[in-house]
């Protein structure tokens, strides 16, 4: 019974704090003005991502009660001074405009520190490297993965409760996962989706409030932390797999994104319209459809990856997904010609 206090810990502080955290916006213009690009009408808060961050973070230190002493209590230390590291990031990027090379700096280097702590990747799923990589080469594949999907959250917090909903649905698969090989680091995925989950009483259209980078790279962090240490590992191909077809989703939508960026000669960080969420507007679905389909998307993906654990037909699920998603990306490397009005990169 305790473990499941830990997500209505994080759900009622983030419900009962997010309308102060609302307040003090309104109050020092931490508005997300509307403009051509955005689908919003009137000025909304961009700093909801301090609710989730403290509402999570108070469901974890109730799940460290039930961290066992031993090997998980430095896992427990490096999420949250990585939360708060990447959290500050995004926050302070909400408040004063960084240049992605700042963030991408203040992001290498809570990678380093939590990597030294033990939250990293250590294989791929890739010939030669389901075994345990060299220092150097696990030190940058995981700077790659928690910068990667800290930014790749927040690349899809374009649309109400997109992201939130997102984040709800992975923390959920990755709680189910890990929860027979590491529950204490489960307990902590349930506290996350708990947050997210409660974040969406404002965030579900039509937002309040938006969680803006703080919360998303605060989110982005966690689920790829989480990830990389709470699922099932034993070396081979599979378990290897697990933490990329968990959050594929959002992962392909990065990377699909800044090969079509570079491919036009342009930054990785040049906002456009290549998202999966703006395809699908763009194919006219409406908004409510675009935002439950990316769900789907995610909750299949995860259900390949635990289904992987037990049976052949996980690989057919992982199939299924990457089809669908082929299919909301089709136009990916054309041109858009008539921009809709939306959100985020």
């Amino acid at each position: 019974m305790f473990p499941w206090i830990v997500p209505g810990v994080a759900a009622l502080t983030v419900v009962g704090l997010t309308p102060l955290v609302q307040k003090i916006g309104l109050r020092f213009g931490y508005i997300d003005q509307p403009n051509a690009r955005k689908i919003h009408r009137q000025p909304i808060v961009r700093i909801g991502g301090a609710g989730i961050f403290v509402g999570t973070c108070v469901s974890w230190i109730v799940a460290s009660q039930w961290v066992p002493a031993g090997t998980e209590n430095h896992i427990f230390l490096a999420l949250l001074l990585g939360g708060l590291g990447f959290f500050a990031t995004g926050f302070l990027d909400d408040l004063f405009n960084l240049s992605p090379f700042v963030r991408l700096g203040m992001q290498a280097l809570l990678s380093a520190g939590v990597w030294s702590l033990g939250i990293r990747l250590d294989t791929l799923p890739l010939p030669g490297l389901t075994d345990t990589m060299p220092a150097w080469l696990s030190l940058l594949v995981t700077f790659l993965w928690l910068a990667g999907m800290a930014n790749a959250i927040n690349w899809l917090d374009g649309m109400d409760g997109l992201a939130a909903g997102t984040a709800t649905v992975a923390a959920g698969v990755l709680a189910v996962g890990g929860w027979a090989v590491q529950p204490a680091i489960a307990c902590m995925a349930l506290g996350l989706a708990g947050a997210t989950l409660g974040f969406l009483r404002y965030n579900a259209a039509p937002a309040r409030i938006f969680m803006g980078d703080g919360g998303s790279y605060f989110l982005g962090f966690s689920l790829a932390a989480i990830a990389a240490v709470g699922l099932p590992s034993d070396g081979s191909f599979t378990t290897a797999l697990l933490p990329f077809a968990v959050l594929l989703v959002p992962m392909l939508d990065m990377t699909l994104v800044i090969g079509a960026r570079l491919s036009d000669r342009k930054s990785p960080f040049f906002p456009d319209q290549r998202h999966i969420h703006h395809r699908l507007m763009h194919a006219n679905f409406p908004k409510s459809t675009v935002v439950w389909c990316i769900y789907s998307l995610t909750l299949l993906s995860g259900l390949s990856a635990l289904t992987l654990l037990h049976s052949p037909l996980g690989w057919w699920l992982l199939g299924a997904d990457l089809a669908l998603f082929s299919l909301t990306m089709r136009s990916l490397w054309l041109p858009t010609a008539t921009p809709a009005p939306v959100m985020g990169q």
